[in-house]
């Protein structure tokens, strides 16, 4: 990780043993936590809109050298004969974006749904610890409308029930946020989610009759949950994908069941993200977007950067074709 973030990691630290003692049952893997904490310290643009509940916290972030290009790792051929999707992108809005999907309650949760009711799959999108932003929605809707064979409903639930993490409170660097982000993450954790979702994708399935299969996509703090759903006993999902996930644990990976795509940022563990990938043992697809940060297809992401914005596209074009030619 970046030298410019060691202050922020020693503040993790701090929120990690808050964390511990927040909550009384133990995460799988608990030390890999401090990853999720140790948010490049760049701020999102300011140009850029969401919805989430202003800090009282305010100044200036210091802000990061540009990292190194994207680079690509190994790929699983598809098993099980499909197309490539044929994508579409439609141009990608920097600011104000026009949510095309509306928002219902699935299994008493708020959550927002785009895409035709007639479709015959789904995805289940667990956006990152910063909620609804305007980044996250777009990409959901990316997603529903974007290849040319085949239509998705995809929705995301608010597991955070209208509290997400304000954005302003990265990086942990003060006692305040500290204390704040360990409550959060002990009240919030990955396994208390994942252990969630076969329930909410049968409240899923009554409620959208005509989809017969799910997949999953998980930003950040949601990557992980993608990672502990897919390699449990009760996994409701056909197909996965993280994006810049946090906590990533090789061990997780061995388990996993069904075809996974994995697009890292260039702030998570390297070696990490190669020992998961030699780990999956199901059609896969792993790359490094080396000069991006964690968070740039999701609430993070400056797309009033012209090589964000890139980027931002060719990420869910790859999604794309992965679930095109993976999904069973």
């Amino acid at each position: 990780m970046p030298t410019s973030s060691s202050s922020s990691c020693r503040a993790c630290a701090q929120v990690l043993r808050s964390s511990r003692s927040a909550q009384r049952a133990p995460f799988p893997h608990l030390a890999t936590y401090a990853q999720l904490l140790s948010i490049s310290s760049q701020p999102s643009s300011p140009a850029v809109s969401f919805r989430t509940p202003q800090s009282s916290i305010s100044g200036v972030l210091p802000s990061k050298p540009p990292l190194p290009q994207a680079a690509k790792m190994s790929s699983m051929p598809a098993s099980h004969g499909h197309s490539a999707a044929c994508c579409n992108i439609p141009p990608v809005v920097s600011t104000g974006y026009d949510a095309k999907g509306s928002y219902a309650e699935v299994d008493e949760l708020k959550t927002y749904a785009t895409g035709s009711d007639d479709a015959s799959k789904g995805i289940v999108v667990i956006y990152d610890i910063f909620g609804y932003f305007d980044q996250t929605i777009q990409g959901a809707d990316i997603l529903a409308t974007s290849d040319a064979h085949q239509k998705y409903k995809v929705v995301i639930p608010d597991w955070f029930e209208g509290s997400p993490v304000p954005i302003e409170w990265y990086p942990p660097n003060t006692p305040e946020k500290q204390k704040f982000l360990g409550e959060f993450f002990g009240k919030h954790s990955p396994p208390s989610v994942a252990a969630k979702l076969p329930g909410f994708v049968k409240s899923l399935e009554a409620k959208y009759p005509s989809v017969k299969s799910w997949g999953v996509l998980g930003f950040c703090w949601g990557g992980k949950v993608v990672s502990l759903v897919t390699s449990g006993d009760s996994n409701p999902f056909s197909v996965a994908a993280e994006a810049h996930p946090a906590m990533v644990d090789p061990k997780d990976a061995e388990g996993i069941k069904v075809p996974l795509i994995m697009l890292a940022s260039g702030e998570e563990p390297e070696d990490k993200v190669k020992e998961f990938e030699e780990a999956l043992m199901v059609p896969k697809h792993v790359e490094i977007f080396k000069d991006q940060i964690h968070g740039w297809m999701a609430a993070r992401s400056d797309l009033s950067d012209a090589h964000v914005k890139e980027e931002y596209t060719r990420g869910y074009k790859t999604v794309l074709d992965f679930f095109g030619k993976n999904w069973p």
